[in-house]
C-alpha cells in the first residue's frame, strides 16, 4: 500500500476531482487512470527513444511527428491552462482512444467508450501538476496506487474483490515459472496484476523468446487472457498490459461462471485470486460447474472452472479463503475430493490473515495443482507462512521476517522435505492420511504442535505461599487502618479550636 508523502499527494489529487464536481469514485478512478496512462505512455516512449539513440538504431514510436504535441512532457509545459485543456480534450484524448484501432484489440474495445469528463482548464492544470509530482518509477507503486484508489470506492470489497498484494503475485508467478509456450489466464483479472507479473517474469527469464518469430507472435497475441465484468477494470487492465509491452492481450468482458463461458481445456496456466463472496445468479451458472460442486459459493465454483478450462497437464496457483480447506458441506468436500483424487494437488500454502490488510482481514491459502483427470496426488506439501516481509497490521510496514524466499526454494526441492517432522514450518502429508481426514486441507489438521511441559511447585508449597501473602496483606491493612484513625483524630482536634475575641 502507498504511505507517507505519496499517499498525501494522491489524496490531494482526489480532492481536486471531488471539489471540481466529479463525485462518483469510479469516475474519479477512470479519469485519474486516463491521465496516468497518458503520462506513462510518454515515459515509455522516452525510454525507448533513449535506448534506440544509445544503440544507434532507428526507432519508430507511437507518436507520429504531427502528434508530438500530444506527449505529456510537451503539453504539461504549455503557457496557459486553456491551451493545455484544448490540446488534451481535442487532441490527446482522441489520440489515446484510437491507439491500436484494429477493432479487435482489448484496448480498442474498452477505450472506445471512454469519455473525458474533467470540466475546466483550471481543474485539469491542477491534476496534471499533481500527477507530474508522483514518483511511479517502481512497478509495485503503480499497483499499490490502483489498490489505494479502488479502496476509496464505497463498494470496494463488498463483492469479495480486492487487489492481491504485488509481492504475493510475484511469489505465485515464481512458483509456477511461466514458459514461452504457456497460455495464461486469469478469469477474475481486476487490473491484470497476475498477467502483468507473468509477462515480466518471461522478459526476465526467457528474453530469448523475442528472437523467435513464432514465440514473439504468441507472446503478443495469444498468450495472455483475462476476464472481468467491470468495464473500468477492463480498461485499466488493457492499459496496464499495453504499457508493459503486450500488444494485444485477450481481455474480455465475461462472467466466467456463466453458461456463456464455454472455454474448456484451453489454457496451460491459471493464476487467480477469484471473488470469495458476493451476489450470484444461480440459474445462470454453468451446468458443467454445478456437476462438480453444487453450490452458490463462488470460491468453490471457480475451482471447478479452473479444472474445466485447463488443458491436461495444465497448472494452477490460486488463492482461496481458509473455509475452502476445511468446510464440511457436501460441496466443499466434493471439490476437494475432485482435486485430490482425480487430479494432482501439489501444495497448500497457508497465509496469515494480515496479508490483505488494511482492506480485508480474511485468512487465505494458495492451492497449487495440476490437471490430470486421472489422479496423481501422492503427497501434499504444506507450508505455514508466518511472515511475508510486512507487518500484519493495518499499517503493513516492511519488516525483516519474510518466508517467501524459503517457500519458493522449498517448493522446488520438495523431495528433501520427506524427513521434516510435523513440528516444522513445512512438511509432506500422504494422500491416504488426507482421505482419512475427509479431505481436510487445513494445515492445523496435520501440524504437530509441541507443548512445553511446565513444572509447578507442590500444592502444599503453593498454599503456604498464599498464606504468607494473606498475612502480609492483613498486616498492611492494619497499618493502613491505624494511619486513617490518626488522621481522623487529628481532624477532630482541629474542629475544637476557636479564636477568643479581643475585649
Amino acid at each position: 500500500m502507498i504511505t507517507g508523502e505519496l499517499r498525501s499527494k494522491v489524496d490531494k489529487i482526489w480532492e481536486t476531482f471531488w471539489t471540481g464536481g466529479i463525485a462518483n469514485p469510479l469516475e474519479v478512478i477512470e479519469q485519474f487512470t486516463y491521465l496516468l496512462f497518458i503520462k506513462q505512455l510518454d515515459d515509455v516512449e522516452t525510454t525507448k527513444e533513449t535506448e534506440a539513440n544509445f544503440l544507434g538504431i532507428p526507432y519508430e514510436g507511437i507518436f507520429p511527428q504531427e502528434c508530438q504535441k500530444y506527449r505529456w512532457s510537451r503539453f504539461k509545459n504549455l503557457g496557459s491552462a486553456e491551451e493545455m485543456y484544448n490540446i488534451v480534450l481535442n487532441g490527446v484524448f482522441p489520440f489515446i482512444k484510437n491507439l491500436h484501432q484494429d477493432g479487435d484489440s482489448a484496448y480498442a474495445k474498452y477505450m472506445g467508450d471512454a469519455i473525458f469528463k474533467i470540466p475546466t482548464p483550471a481543474m485539469l492544470s491542477k491534476i496534471v501538476d499533481g500527477i507530474d509530482g508522483l514518483d511511479l518509477s517502481e512497478a509495485d507503486t503503480k499497483g499499490d496506487l490502483y489498490e489505494y484508489l479502488l479502496n476509496k470506492v464505497a463498494t470496494s470489497g463488498t463483492n469479495g474483490q480486492f487487489r492481491t498484494p504485488r509481492h504475493i503475485i510475484k511469489m505465485m508467478v515464481a512458483l509456477m515459472k511461466p514458459t514461452p509456450s504457456d497460455t495464461i489466464v486469469d478469469p477474475a483479472m481486476g487490473s491484470a496484476g497476475f498477467l502483468v507479473e507473468a509477462q515480466s517474469y518471461l522478459r526476465e527469464n526467457h528474453s530469448d523468446l523475442f528472437l523467435n518469430a513464432g514465440l514473439r507472435e504468441h507472446f503478443n497475441n495469444n498468450m495472455f487472457y483475462g476476464f472481468d465484468m467491470d468495464r473500468t477494470m477492463l480498461r485499466i487492465g488493457a492499459m496496464n498490459m499495453m504499457l508493459h509491452g503486450v500488444d494485444n492481450p485477450n481481455i474480455s468482458y465475461k462472467d466466467s461462471l456463466s453458461e456463456n463461458n464455454t472455454d474448456s481445456e484451453k489454457y496451460s496456466l491459471v493464476l487467480a485470486n477469484p471473488p470469495f463472496k458476493g451476489s450470484l445468479d444461480y440459474d445462470g451458472v454453468s451446468a458443467d460447474l454445478l456437476k462438480v460442486t453444487k453450490t452458490k459459493k463462488t470460491e468453490l465454483l471457480f475451482l471447478a472452472l479452473f479444472l474445466r478450462i485447463l488443458k491436461i497437464g495444465g497448472r494452477a496457483a490460486v488463492i482461496v479463503p481458509d473455509g475452502v480447506l476445511f468446510g464440511s458441506s457436501k460441496a466443499h468436500k466434493q471439490i476437494r475430493k475432485e482435486i485430490v483424487d482425480n487430479n494432482k494437488l501439489e501444495a497448500v500454502i497457508s497465509m496469515p490473515s494480515g496479508v490483505f490488510k488494511p482492506y480485508a482481514g480474511v485468512s487465505t491459502a494458495i492451492l497449487i495443482f495440476t490437471k490430470t483427470t486421472n489422479g496423481g496426488t501422492d503427497h501434499v506439501w504444506f507450508y505455514d507462512m508466518k511472515a511475508d516481509g510486512y507487518s500484519l497490521d493495518d499499517k503493513r510496514q516492511p519488516i525483516e521476517e519474510n518466508d517467501i524466499p524459503d517457500i519458493i526454494e522449498r517448493f522446488y526441492n520438495r523431495e528433501k522435505e520427506t524427513e521434516r517432522t510435523r513440528k516444522e514450518q513445512s512438511f509432506l502429508v500422504p494422500i491416504e492420511e488426507i482421505r482419512d481426514n475427509d479431505y481436510d486441507l487445513s494445515i492445523n489438521k496435520y501440524k504437530e504442535i509441541e507443548y512445553e511441559r511446565i513444572e509447578y511447585d507442590p500444592s502444599e508449597v503453593i498454599l503456604k505461599r498464599i498464606e504468607n501473602l494473606e498475612m502480609e496483606i492483613q498486616k498492611e491493612l492494619a497499618e493502613l487502618k491505624g494511619m486513617l484513625q490518626k488522621k481522623t483524630d487529628s481532624d477532630s482536634d482541629s474542629d475544637l479550636k476557636f479564636t477568643v475575641p479581643m475585649m
